[in-house]
């Protein structure tokens, strides 16, 4: 490997690690909690600001339903919160939604599932990095017109820093979770403190209009409004199931640690939400994007504002007034958490596509670690399709919000309608009259949940899929046909590789031709190793592009007394490939139990334009015999000095490696040693 390459790769992710130093470090609830909370309790920063976004379709007067909206996306976050405790008392291996989907429902609903969670991870990644940007732009105005490159940049460094082999580790997670969650509960107390005090909160954007595109509306049409904010207000939701798939992390009694960590979450979460959608209300704070549909305007000057900070933003701005700190503490560890939150999803989408991949649903490369004990090409892939994302939709949270909450409630669903199996299926084996009561409890609590959670993919479905959720749905179903083809695949293969009793027998003979351009020492070497391998018949062959050089190279080969038998193979056309297929072919049929060997000499080259250069020849040759039944294919290599950069060190040449064979007639040097390669003319 080339020194400076490897030095590249060396500084950015850190020395190799060996594999025996993996190891696993179980967490104690108070830091299990920051840990696996990071993603669900981030959904405070964008979901209330997606409520007042998608009520401003409507206009100002639609802003009165904001509490009756965020109640009903409370009740669903309760709920989803109780059906996952059952969840990961019952599954504890770390498999989550997809091993319950798989279990339960069988393999195409947990590949359904696991279609779902990938794209879910995607998202989360994009929606996390430019929500934390817009944040940190609040507080650096000068970060606004630059968002999309800032969100890029910091998607570079998640990535070298989950290549280097970075993991939700403890303390790391544990801090800037809970200084978030001080700063928004100090928030939350202060500004209940100010309003009994009898001050009054306004927003900055407190006087600003909201003119939407569905002003005035009534009847089917306002429920259809209410619905959609609803649907919006659901990202709240998003990262409540990780803690399901982080069960094997918890100290025992993994089951019962990860439930209560997952009733703390829920509460925490509940309460940070429901107090800044009910400050954002308080303090009629305002937010507008006129790609969905509103537009927040100046009365004063009758200007549309174009860009106004996020809902929480506002409502610290509002809050801390005259107290820049408190309003920056806010800004900084809302960001933080949010970028902590797309780490979340780093973790999880490589480990996802490692049991896929495990399970022959995904390329097995995905199975691998990389140097530094991390899944590096999922942590690749995901960065990648994040950044697509990121860049097509100008980090704009508001518009990739519609197409999150998709993924997460399909897996939701169809999650609790695998735990109702999965009980009904105990229930008929147990006699305790103590367990069956337990167990109809968490029947009973799925149930719901199952049912709760499809009425909302129903209505998310309906309210989003003009606005951009349509994507997902054809994004979904496309990486479920993916997954179930690889699966077929490798079946297929594997099938088609199961020994038999014929395929252990030896071949009759060992034929072995090798190819020929000129003599010289990669040929003499090739002829060699040819020898050694101790083969029933041997000869070399080379094809007759030019006659002339033809005879020459017979009469070398005569002169040098060989022991090896040339045959010059006939070429009208002036092809090269097509020949030694013919040839190989003919002996092949001629003796269909022998197998033939074809050495094929090849350079060795140090630099990539040297690659364009030599070997041509060969490599169209190996391409086509790879093909033919029967044909083995070996290369014999010859290192130029160019290659010696390659070793890390200069070695110098060997004797005689100066002089030059004597050429007769034009310079075939350059010419590939292998494939039959009397000429690099063959096209």
């Amino acid at each position: 490997m080339s020194k400076a390459p490897d030095l590249v790769k060396r500084v950015l992710l850190g020395r190799a690690l060996r594999s025996a130093q993996q190891h696993e470090q179980l967490l104690p609830k108070r830091i299990a909690l920051p840990v696996f909370a990071s993603d669900a309790l981030s959904s405070v920063a964008y979901a209330p600001q997606e409520i007042l976004l998608a009520l401003g379709a409507g206009g100002l007067v639609m802003y009165q339903y904001t509490p009756w909206v965020a109640a009903a996306v409370v009740v669903i976050l309760l709920t989803v919160v109780a059906s996952y405790r059952q969840n990961v008392r019952a599954y504890q291996s770390g498999g989550g939604d997809f091993e319950v989907a798989t279990e339960n429902l069988g393999s195409n609903w947990g590949v359904l599932v696991a279609s779902a969670l990938l794209v879910d991870y995607v998202l989360t990644v994009a929606v996390s990095v430019s929500s934390g940007v817009e944040n940190i732009g609040a507080l650096l105005k000068f970060l606004q017109p630059h968002e999309v490159a800032v969100a890029l940049v910091i998607l570079v460094l998640l990535t070298l820093g989950n290549l280097r082999g970075l993991k939700e580790a403890g303390v790391a997670f544990a801090i800037p979770t809970y200084l978030f969650m001080f700063a928004i509960g100090s928030m939350l107390l202060w500004g209940v403190l100010r309003l009994l005090t009898g001050a009054e909160l306004q927003a900055e954007t407190a006087d600003f209009e909201i003119r939407g595109e569905e002003m005035g509306v009534g009847g089917f049409a306002l429920v259809f409004l209410l619905l959609r904010a609803f649907s919006s207000g659901c990202a709240a939701l998003t990262g409540v199931e990780a803690i399901s798939n982080g069960v094997p992390a918890f100290k025992k009694p993994k089951g019962e640690n990860a439930a209560r960590t997952l009733l703390a979450l829920g509460v925490v979460a509940m309460t940070m939400f429901g107090g800044v959608t009910a400050f954002a209300f308080i303090t009629d704070a305002k937010f507008a994007e006129p790609d969905q549909g509103s537009h927040l305007v100046d009365p004063s000057t009758g200007r549309e504002v174009v860009d106004s900070d996020p809902v929480i933003a506002q409502v610290a701005h509002t809050v801390f007034s005259n107290f820049t700190p408190g309003f920056a503490l806010v800004a900084v560890m809302t960001a933080l958490i949010l970028f902590l939150a797309a780490n979340t999803a780093f973790n999880g989408f490589p480990v996802l596509g490692s049991v896929l991949a495990q399970n022959r649903y995904l390329p097995r490369q995905l199975h691998t670690r990389g140097d530094r004990l991390a899944f590096s090409n999922g942590i690749i892939i995901l960065a990648t399709m994040a950044g697509l994302l990121i860049y097509a939709y100008d980090a704009s949270v508001s518009r990739l919000i519609p197409l999150y909450t998709v993924g997460v409630f399909v897996s939701f669903t169809v999650s609790q309608v695998g735990m109702v199996r999965h009980w009904n299926r105990l229930l008929a084996t147990e006699d305790d009259p103590a367990q069956r009561r337990r167990m109809r409890t968490s029947r009973g609590i799925n149930a719901f949940g199952a049912m709760l959670t499809g009425v909302v993919l129903v209505v998310v479905l309906i309210t989003k899929f003009a606005l951009g959720a349509y994507i997902v749905c054809i994004a979904m179903p496309l990486l479920f046909l993916l997954m179930k083809a690889i699966r077929r695949h490798y079946d297929r293969v594997a099938d088609e590789l199961v020994p038999t009793g014929e395929d252990v027998q030896l071949p009759a003979r060992n034929h072995a031709i090798v190819l020929v351009s000129k003599i010289h020492k990669p040929t003499l070497r090739a002829l060699a190793y040819a020898r050694a391998t101790r083969p029933s018949t041997l000869e070399a062959v080379s094809v007759a592009v030019d006659a002339e050089e033809s005879q020459r190279l017979q009469g070398e080969w005569d002169a040098l007394d060989v022991p090896v038998p040339l045959k010059i193979l006939d070429s009208p056309y002036r092809e090269i490939t097509r020949p030694v297929l013919e040839y190989v072919k003919s002996v092949r049929r001629r003796s269909p139990r022998d197998v033939v060997t074809v050495f094929i000499p090849e350079y060795v080259v140090g630099h990539w334009w040297e690659h364009l250069l030599h070997n041509q020849s060969a490599l169209r040759l190996k391409g086509r015999l790879l093909f033919q039944p029967g044909v083995m294919v070996t290369s014999v290599a010859w290192q130029l000095h160019s290659s010696d950069r390659l070793k890390g060190r200069v070695e110098p040449p060997g004797p005689g490696a100066s002089r030059r064979p004597p050429r007769h007639g034009p310079d075939r040097d350059d010419a590939p040693a292998g494939g039959g390669s009397v000429s690099e003319r063959d096209s």
